[in-house]
């Protein structure tokens, strides 16, 4: 639940998704789920000329189990509250 709430506050933030077939989309998150599947507004593919049927494409759903990375600025994380974050989920875990 860690990443899920984590991925929660960048909604409505620019970021890039990179694919386990190594196609790499950046858009606007715009939903993402317990899954960790994500919702992209006014996507573009990095390498399009790669990609070309993806030219006509806007908005896209992505599955979080093709997902291999999500890159988003730095800006947007606060590293201080996510490092907490995962010392708590830690602790939590060892007391089950």
């Amino acid at each position: 639940m860690l990443f899920y709430s984590f991925f929660k506050t960048l909604i409505d933030t620019e970021v890039t998704v990179e694919l386990k077939n190594d196609m790499s989309i950046r858009g606007i998150l715009k939903s993402v789920d317990q899954f960790l599947n994500v919702k992209l507004e006014n996507i573009s593919v990095v390498e399009s000329e790669k990609y070309p049927h993806m030219a006509a494409v806007k908005d896209l759903f992505i599955r979080g189990s093709v997902v291999r990375y999500v890159h988003m600025s730095s800006a947007y994380v606060d590293t201080i509250l996510l490092a907490d974050a995962c010392r708590r989920d830690l602790v939590n875990n060892k007391r089950q």
